[in-house]
């Protein structure tokens, strides 16, 4: 089979497209760049499931970022095992046709435990102090001891996070490129995140982010010319692209105003309590799925979010079939947003009684996605946490703005403009439109 790689751009779109990444419009104007249309939702794990098994969220499970576990009567975000994702993957079909096939995630996700055979993701080691160190998983275990022993501890707190920025971009190109050289797997998946942090904070706002277009620019061209030189056919494309926002929706602080959300007080702060909700919202970007567990609330429910300015659709689990995302994994009810908006996790009234982590980057502990995570309350309080940790002091890093209003851009919805919709750069002809579970034969053909 053929040397492929698979760079993912996350937040690529033609929309930033320009004179800010010189590399990457000269390699347009030789190859062929094609739109991938939105599926729902256009988030991260739903749409990487999309292109690895050539299926949608309503055969291969993934309904979003996180889902409602109705058995633990826990919300489940982020979570990294491959087994969750029904079907086979690319890797495994290629396998059974050329035996000599070899595959290598580089923190694409469902990373752990999958059969492709090397893998590295991000993943913290946590000390029974309750420190978290930034660290990495690897399949084989010895992998991230040699990627860290040559490059150095994997930037965790520069991966995401109000401190994000190029450098956690940059090791997963480096490790890439050096597990190409021990290993030279037939297929390699790239993950890029440098434009998320950027365009979600301002917006596709050209010259507010021409530094990070430029940084990623230059990461992608070191990417290419090195697998060109190997012989490898490049893909590069993205999930989805970013458009602007202005209106934060809180669909949980609506259902708690109808008594419908279950709260729990703890020290004095509240906790959405899932299990007792007669319903709640699940938000992840510019989709929310409402999980309903008293069925004699749903009209009720339903009625109350279509009267939301805006929202845009409320698909029940009939109509989600249309978009390919009923499955048991997804809520009651799928919720949409108009262009301009998106969907945030608060349910508390009075910021100050907020939860503990509502103020921290806690992509678990929260019922929901956190874009307000990239932004930082205050440089002097985050500074006097950390000279806590240095001085081996207990600490809570909670330095993150309660503000939804900071969100510029925002991601998930179907039916956006042409120039922010995901793309794929190629050298082999493919049409000017192309579903997202599409990519798989695209990605196929590259391969055989």
């Amino acid at each position: 089979m053929n040397k492929t790689v698979v760079i993912d751009v996350v937040g690529l779109s033609k929309s930033v497209i320009g004179e800010h990444t010189p590399f990457l419009e000269k390699y347009i104007a030789k190859n062929n760049l094609t739109t991938i249309e939105p599926m729902l939702p256009a988030v991260t794990t739903a749409v990487q499931s999309a292109y690895l098994t050539g299926k949608y969220p309503a055969e291969n499970g993934i309904v979003g970022n996180g889902w409602y576990d109705r058995i633990d009567n826990e919300v489940k975000f982020w979570k990294q095992s491959n087994k969750l994702v029904n079907g086979d993957k690319i890797w495994d079909k290629a396998k059974k046709v050329d035996p000599s096939f070899t595959s290598a995630m580089m923190f694409w996700w469902y990373n752990m435990y999958s059969s492709a055979d090397y893998s590295v993701t991000p993943r913290p080691n946590y000390l029974a102090d309750g420190r978290k160190m930034p660290d990495c998983y690897s399949h084989p275990a010895g992998l991230r001891d040699t990627l860290q022993e040559k490059l150095g501890q994997f930037p965790l707190f520069q991966f995401w996070g109000p401190g994000a920025n190029i450098k956690s971009t940059q090791w997963i190109a480096d490790a890439s490129m050096l597990n190409d050289d021990l290993h030279n797997p037939t297929l390699t998946l790239i993950y890029l995140p440098h434009l998320d942090y950027c365009l979600q904070k301002f917006g596709p706002d050209l010259p507010v982010i021409s530094k990070e277009l430029n940084e990623i620019d230059i990461v992608v061209e070191q990417l290419v010319t090195f697998y060109e030189k190997k012989g490898a056919r490049v893909i590069i494309l993205s999930e989805y692209g970013i458009s602007p926002v202005n209106n934060p929706i809180h669909l949980n602080r609506l259902l708690r105003q109808h008594d419908l959300l279950g709260i729990r007080i703890e020290r004095g702060l509240e906790l959405l309590d899932p299990g007792v909700s007669k319903a709640f919202a699940l938000a992840d970007h510019q989709i929310a799925h409402i999980y309903i567990n008293d069925p004699s609330v749903t009209e009720q429910v339903k009625a109350l979010i279509k009267d939301v300015i805006g929202v845009e659709l409320v698909l029940d689990k009939t109509e989600q079939a249309k978009y390919n995302i009923n499955h048991e994994r997804s809520g009651d009810l799928v919720v949409m947003a108009d262009k301009d908006s998106w969907f945030t996790y608060y349910f508390w009234l009075d910021d100050a009684k907020a939860p503990d982590y509502a103020r921290s980057v806690d992509i678990h502990k929260k019922p929901g996605y956190d874009p307000v995570e990239m932004f930082m309350s205050s440089k002097l309080r985050a500074g006097y946490k950390l000279l806590r940790k240095k001085a081996g002091l207990r600490y809570v890093m909670d330095v993150i703005p309660l503000d939804a209003t900071l969100i510029k851009g925002s991601h998930g919805r179907v039916g956006v403009a042409d120039e922010y919709k995901p793309v794929l750069i190629t050298k082999e002809k493919t049409p000017d439109s192309v579903a997202a579970t599409d990519v798989f034969d695209i990605i196929w053909k590259h391969l055989a």
